[in-house]
């Protein structure tokens, strides 16, 4: 298990899941009543429990009253989409199973399992860990972030790419930033057949913007010191020919 106070380059299970939860616009929900995609209408309390708004007429509201209490009677499926334009914009989806109680005119839905998959591999959340992680501190700015990241500095993003080792970047045809958080910035390298992600860390975790910005700053320092991989010197060449 390890210190949980231990700063990684990366998130863990029940902080992703967390993140997952707080930025998702929708909520896709599977019940014996069939799926519904209900879109604005979730909520997350600080435990980590899901408060849905539905019609008073929902089929949904109607199976979470007649059901058993304690029983599993829904599957909650959320999508985590690169909110920049790549290839596969779903970088991670999130199930939560259990059953929902009617809760001041909302269904509170109670978790009984949490699997978060993730292009590292698919990994069951530990319940007490997901109600006690917080989500990401960047994770409700991520979106605009990344947006102005590849919409007004692409030369940044170029520049970036002097950290990513040569034989990644082999085939290269376009590199977006497809993630941040408060560990670090992922990269989509798209090839022409293909594509792969390269994680850049931070070298200390970045809890709010303005810790971000010095974060961005010394890695854009460490890549104007590195020397252009051949692939995009080629690249660049051919452009301009």
């Amino acid at each position: 298990m390890g210190d949980r106070h231990t700063w990684t380059a990366a998130p863990a299970a029940a902080e992703h899941a967390r993140s997952v939860l707080a930025a998702a616009w929708s909520c896709a929900v599977s019940a014996e009543g069939g799926r519904e995609e209900f879109v604005g209408s979730h909520s997350v309390t600080a435990d980590g429990r899901v408060l849905l708004r539905v019609p008073e007429d929902s089929a949904l509201l109607a199976a979470a009253i007649c059901s058993p209490r304690g029983e599993p009677s829904a599957v909650l499926e959320f999508a985590d989409v690169a909110p920049v334009p790549v290839r596969n914009r779903i970088r991670a989806r999130l199930w939560l199973a259990g059953w929902f109680v009617p809760e001041g005119g909302r269904l509170s839905f109670r978790p009984t399992r949490a699997v978060l998959r993730r292009p590292g591999g698919t990994v069951v959340v530990d319940l007490d860990e997901l109600a006690a992680a917080g989500p990401d501190p960047l994770a409700l700015a991520e979106a605009q972030l990344l947006t102005h990241l590849a919409d007004a500095h692409p030369d940044a993003v170029e520049r970036l790419t002097r950290l990513v080792e040569p034989d990644s970047l082999h085939g290269v045809v376009r590199v977006q930033p497809l993630a941040v958080d408060r560990h670090g910035l992922t990269l989509r390298i798209e090839r022409a057949r293909g594509n792969g992600d390269v994680r850049l860390p931070f070298h200390a975790p970045a809890d709010d913007v303005s810790q971000l910005t010095e974060r961005m700053h010394v890695l854009l320092t460490q890549a104007s010191a590195a020397s252009c991989p051949r692939p995009l010197q080629r690249q660049r060449t051919d452009r301009e020919g």
